[in-house]
C-alpha cells in the first residue's frame, strides 16, 4: 500500500513544481491568418486544398505539398492528412492502452509525462509550436488520456529522442556516408543514409514526402510520417541536407529541444555549414545525437554532435569521404566515456568499419552505388551474418532510406519495404518551381531517374526472412506465456534464417524456460558460432552457458 502511494502522490507534487506554465503554454496566433480552403477529394488517395495537395504514388509513398505561414502550413498538413493522422497516433499510441489499461494508472501517466516535458515549451521556437498548433487541430480524442491534443503531438516530437535514451538505443542503428571530390563519380557531393528507426511495421507504413514553401525561409523536403513536422532527413532548396544519428545518451531528467526540431529550423535556416553550426548552437537538446549535414554550396559534409552537455563539430581532414553511424568523432567527445565504451560495445563501430570497407571498393560514388551499399546485407568481408543483423547496413526494418545529390538539388527515397522498394527520384527545383500549378496533384517524381528495386525482393531468402520475424514473434510469446511449440515449428524457424545468432538464442531461450537444459546449452553454443551484435549479448549468451554447465554436471 506504501509503494502505490508513493508512485500516486510522487508525480502529483512533481506536477504542481513547475508544471502548470507548461500545460498552459499555448502560442500566440493572433497575428497569422488562419484561412485555408476545403479539402477536395480527387480520387480514393488524392486530396487537394487549391494549390496544396496530398496524394498516393505507384510506389505506396504519400506525398505532401504545403506553403504559407506556420499556422497556415500546420492547419493544411492537418486538413490533408487528417485520416493518416490518426492512424499514425493509433500505431505509436495503442500500445499505451495495451501497457496501460487501468484509468486511475492512466491518470497519472499523464501527470508523469507533464512534469517530464515541463520545460520543452520554452526550447521550441514559436514558429514550430505554432504549426504544432495548427496540426493538432486534426488530432483524434482517442488518446486525450496521454495529453491534450496540442500537447500530445508538442511531446510526440520527443519521442524519437526519449526512444533513443531510454530504449539504450535498441529501436536504432542509423547509417550515414557521403563522398565528394575525387571519391564521387562528377567531384559533386552524394550522400547516403539509412534511418533505421523502427516502431512497428504499422509506424513505418505510411511515409509521408513533404515539400514545403513557408512564408519564411528555405523551401525544403523531408521524409517524415503524418504528425511529425521535425526533420529526420531532408534537403533545401540551397542544396543543405540534415539527417540524424543517434549518439550513447545518459536518460535525460527533463525534456528540452528535441532533435528533429533542431534539424528543421537548420534546414529552413541555413544555406551552409557556418549557419548550420551557428543555428545548432543555439539550442539545448536532452539527448546525443549526431547531424549531419551536406552543404552544395560547401562541397562537403560534416557532422555537428549535440549533446545535454557537450558540442562538437568533426570535420575530415586530407580526405574527401564521411563516415558516421552512431558514436562521436569530434574532439570534444574523444574522452567522453560513454562514447568510448559504447564504441567498444556497441555495433556502431563494426558498422563504421563496413561502410569503410564498401566505399574503398567504390572509388567513384554514384547514387546508384551509395543505393547498393545502403541495401548491403553483409557483415565485414562479406561475412554472412544473418538478415536483420544489427550489424549489417541493411538491417532490413529501416523506416527509409535516402540519397542526396545537393548540387543537383537531387534526391532519392526508398520506398517499401525497408531499403528494397523503388528509390523514388525527385528534383527539388523543379518541384518548387511548378508545384503550385499542380492542380491535379499529380505526381512529384522524376520516374525517368528513379533507380529500380533490389532483386533481392524476388528471392527465396526474402520470403524465408519475412517468414522469420512472424515466426520470431511466435516464438517471444510462447516464452513470454509459457506456451508450446511444436518441434516442427522449431525447425522451420531455425531454417528461415540459420546465419543470425538470434534464432539461436531465441531457441535456446524457450528451451531454458521449459528446462530442455541439453537443447537449450546446444542452441547457446550454436548462437556464439556466430556474428553476435554486441558485448553485452555475446556476455549474456557465455552466462546462459556457465549456468548450463553447472546444472547438467
Amino acid at each position: 500500500m506504501k509503494v502505490w502511494l508513493s508512485i500516486i502522490i510522487i508525480p502529483l507534487v512533481l506536477t504542481s513544481c513547475g508544471v502548470s506554465k507548461s500545460l498552459h503554454d499555448v502560442p500566440d496566433v493572433s497575428a497569422y491568418n488562419a484561412n485555408i480552403p476545403e479539402r477536395t477529394q480527387l480520387t480514393d488517395s488524392s486530396f487537394i486544398l487549391q494549390t496544396d495537395y496530398l496524394t498516393k504514388n505507384k510506389q505506396g509513398q504519400w506525398e505532401l505539398f504545403v506553403h504559407g505561414n506556420p499556422l497556415q502550413i500546420g492547419l493544411k498538413t492537418g486538413r490533408l492528412t487528417s485520416e493518416l493522422f490518426k492512424k499514425q497516433e493509433d500505431a505509436f499510441l495503442s500500445k499505451v492502452n495495451e501497457m496501460v489499461p487501468s484509468k486511475t494508472k492512466q491518470y497519472m501517466l499523464r501527470k508523469l509525462l507533464a512534469w517530464y516535458n515541463r520545460k520543452m515549451y520554452l526550447h521550441v521556437p514559436e514558429e514550430y509550436k505554432t504549426e504544432i498548433y495548427g496540426l493538432s487541430k486534426f488530432a483524434g480524442d482517442k488518446y486525450d488520456h496521454v495529453a491534450d491534443d496540442y500537447l500530445r503531438v508538442l511531446y510526440l516530437h520527443g519521442a524519437h529522442d526519449i526512444g533513443h535514451a531510454f530504449q539504450d538505443l535498441a529501436l536504432v542503428g542509423c547509417s550515414s556516408f557521403a563522398a565528394w571530390g575525387d571519391k564521387s563519380e562528377d567531384g559533386h557531393l552524394i550522400i547516403g543514409r539509412n534511418f533505421d528507426f523502427y516502431a512497428g511495421d504499422a509506424f513505418s507504413k505510411e511515409k509521408i514526402i513533404a515539400f514545403v514553401s513557408p512564408t519564411n525561409g528555405h523551401k525544403f523536403m523531408s521524409v517524415t510520417w503524418p504528425g511529425m513536422i521535425g526533420v529526420v532527413s531532408g534537403m533545401n532548396d540551397a542544396g543543405l541536407t540534415v539527417t540524424i544519428n543517434a549518439g550513447k545518451s545518459k536518460i535525460p531528467l527533463v525534456a528540452k529541444t528535441p532533435i528533429s526540431i533542431v534539424t528543421r529550423e537548420i534546414l529552413q535556416y541555413a544555406s551552409n555549414i557556418e549557419e548550420a553550426i551557428a543555428i545548432a548552437k543555439k539550442r539545448q537538446v536532452f539527448v546525443s545525437e549526431s547531424i549531419f549535414i551536406g552543404s552544395a554550396q560547401d562541397n562537403r559534409a560534416i557532422t555537428i554532435e549535440m549533446a545535454p552537455d557537450n558540442f562538437g563539430v568533426y570535420e575530415v581532414e586530407n580526405s574527401t569521404q564521411l563516415i558516421c553511424s552512431n558514436h562521436f568523432q569530434s574532439d570534444a567527445f574523444k574522452n567522453d566515456e560513454r562514447n568510448l565504451k559504447h564504441m567498444a560495445e556497441s555495433h556502431s563501430q563494426y558498422r563504421y568499419k563496413r561502410m569503410e570497407e564498401l566505399l574503398s571498393q567504390t572509388p567513384k560514388l554514384t547514387p546508384q552505388k551509395a543505393v547498393d551499399i545502403l541495401r548491403n546485407k553483409k557483415g565485414l568481408n562479406n561475412k554472412t551474418i544473418g538478415y536483420g543483423n544489427e550489424k549489417a547496413l541493411n538491417q532490413l526494418l529501416a523506416h527509409h532510406a535516402i540519397v542526396f545529390k545537393p548540387e543537383q538539388r537531387m534526391v532519392w527515397v526508398s520506398s517499401n519495404p525497408y531499403q528494397l522498394g523503388e528509390f523514388v527520384a525527385y528534383n527539388l527545383n523543379d518541384i518548387f518551381k511548378n508545384a503550385v500549378s499542380n492542380s491535379n496533384a499529380l505526381s512529384l517524381q522524376n520516374p525517368t531517374l528513379n533507380i529500380e528495386e533490389d532483386p533481392f525482393l524476388y528471392t527465396q531468402a526474402y520470403q524465408n526472412y519475412e517468414r522469420y520475424r512472424i515466426l520470431n514473434r511466435k516464438m517471444l510469446s510462447a516464452i513470454k506465456h509459457d506456451q508450446h511449440m511444436v518441434p516442427e515449428h522449431i525447425n522451420t524457424f531455425k531454417n528461415t534464417n540459420p546465419e543470425f545468432w538470434e534464432v539461436h538464442y531465441v531457441i535456446a531461450k524457450y528451451y531454458y524456460e521449459k528446462k530442455y537444459y541439453r537443447a537449450a546449452l546446444n542452441s547457446f553454443k550454436e548462437a556464439l558460432t556466430k556474428e553476435i551484435t554486441t558485448v553485452p549479448n555475446r556476455i549474456e549468451i557465455e552466462d546462459y552457458i556457465k549456468k548450463l554447465n553447472r546444472k547438467l554436471h
